[in-house]
């Protein structure tokens, strides 16, 4: 398991998403999970990362999501 730690603007690179997009999914309710470090520093866990990309896999248009 990789257990890198990656800062908010890697982990949107690997997800191919915006910094923003991370920031807001934060505030609002948190679809990928992150890791405080100490009292202002947020990181990603990679194998988190993975998780989250696998979890998104769809078959279907239609097909709701599980996360």
């Amino acid at each position: 398991m990789n257990n890198q730690l990656l800062k908010t603007s890697e982990a949107a690179q690997l997800l191919g998403v915006s910094k923003a997009f991370l920031e807001r999914d934060r505030w609002a309710g948190v679809r990928v999970p992150f890791i405080k470090v100490g009292s202002r520093a947020v990181r990603y866990r990679v194998s988190d990362l993975n998780d989250y990309i696998n979890k998104q896999v769809r078959f279907s248009t239609s097909q709701k999501g599980t996360s």
